[in-house]
C-alpha cells in the first residue's frame, strides 16, 4: 500500500495550485493523495473571479471521513479562507497522531486574497501551534508576523518570528528575492539552507502548494523533516524548470516533469 497523504485544501478550477496541484504532487511521489475541499475557486492563468467557502460541517465530515476510515500518514493544508474554517481544521489536526504541514496561504500568485485580515490570529494561535512545519513565503511571513524580508541575511530573524507561534519547524521560502531561490528551514537549533538556481520561468503557479505537498509526501514515507524538504525543494524546482504556459497569464509548474521523455 502506499503512504496515505491528505490535503486540506482549497480547489482550483484552472488546474495550477489547490488541491489539484495537492494530488498531483502527491501521485507524481509515489503516494496516495486524498482530499478535504475547503472551498471552490473560479479560477484561471488571469486570477481568481471567485470565491465560495465550504460550511465547516462539510469540511469535518469530509476530514473524519477519510481519516477514520482509510487513515492518514501525513496533512497538508492549504486554503482554508476564515476564522471559523482555520480554527476546525486546526481542531482536527490536533486529534490526529500524524505530521501536519501547513501552508498558510494567504495570497494567491496573481495578488488576490485567499485569507480573511479577521482569521489572521487563528493561524498564529490555532494553526501553527499544531503544524510539524509551517511553509510561509515572504508575503505571509509580513502577514503573520510582521517581518519584512528584503534580503536572505533577514530569514534567520523571520524564522525565529515564526517560531514563536508554535510549529515544530519552519520553512522560510525566500523565492521572491533575487538571485538565488534560497530557503531556510530550521527548528530554533538545527538549520538546513536550501539552495536552487533560480529558472528563467514566468509560469510558477502552484509553487507553494506543490512544495507543502511534497512535504508532506516525504514524511508519510518515513523521511525526518530535513529529509523531506530537502527532496521537495529537489521536485518542485524541476517542476518550476518545467513549467508552461496555459491560458493568457501565468502558467503552471509540471507536476510530471520527472515523467517526461
Amino acid at each position: 500500500m502506499p503512504a496515505r497523504v491528505l490535503t486540506v485544501a482549497g480547489s482550483d478550477s484552472g488546474g495550477g495550485a489547490g488541491i489539484q496541484a495537492d494530488l498531483k504532487t502527491m501521485l507524481a511521489l509515489g503516494t496516495h493523495g486524498m482530499s478535504v475541499l475547503t472551498a471552490v475557486t473560479a479560477q484561471n492563468s488571469l486570477g481568481v473571479q471567485g470565491v465560495w467557502e465550504l460550511p465547516v460541517e462539510a469540511v469535518r465530515a469530509q476530514y473524519r471521513s477519510v481519516v477514520d476510515d482509510i487513515g492518514v500518514q501525513a496533512v497538508k493544508t492549504g486554503m482554508l479562507a476564515s476564522t471559523e474554517l482555520v480554527e476546525a481544521v486546526a481542531e482536527l489536526l490536533a486529534g490526529t497522531d500524524t505530521p501536519a504541514v501547513v501552508d498558510p496561504v494567504g495570497v494567491s500568485k496573481h495578488g488576490d486574497s485567499l485569507l480573511a485580515e479577521a482569521a489572521l490570529d487563528s493561524v498564529r494561535t490555532k494553526l501553527l501551534p499544531v503544524a510539524t512545519v509551517a511553509t510561509p513565503n515572504l508575503d505571509e511571513v509580513l502577514q503573520l508576523t510582521g517581518v519584512r524580508v528584503t534580503a536572505e541575511s533577514d530569514l534567520r530573524r523571520a524564522a525565529a518570528a515564526l517560531l514563536e507561534f508554535g510549529p515544530r519547524w519552519a520553512l522560510i521560502k525566500g523565492g521572491h528575492l533575487t538571485g538565488e531561490a534560497v530557503d531556510l528551514l530550521t527548528d530554533g537549533s538545527e538549520e538546513l539552507w536550501l539552495r536552487a538556481p533560480r529558472h528563467d520561468n514566468r509560469h510558477t503557479h502552484g509553487t507553494g502548494c506543490t512544495l507543502a505537498s511534497a512535504i508532506a509526501a516525504g514524511l508519510a514515507k518515513g523521511l525526518g523533516v530535513p529529509e523531506a524538504v530537502t527532496a521537495a525543494k529537489e521536485y518542485v524546482t524541476g517542476a518550476i524548470a518545467a513549467g508552461f504556459a496555459l491560458g493568457e497569464g501565468i502558467g503552471p509548474v509540471d507536476h510530471g516533469w520527472r515523467f517526461r521523455g
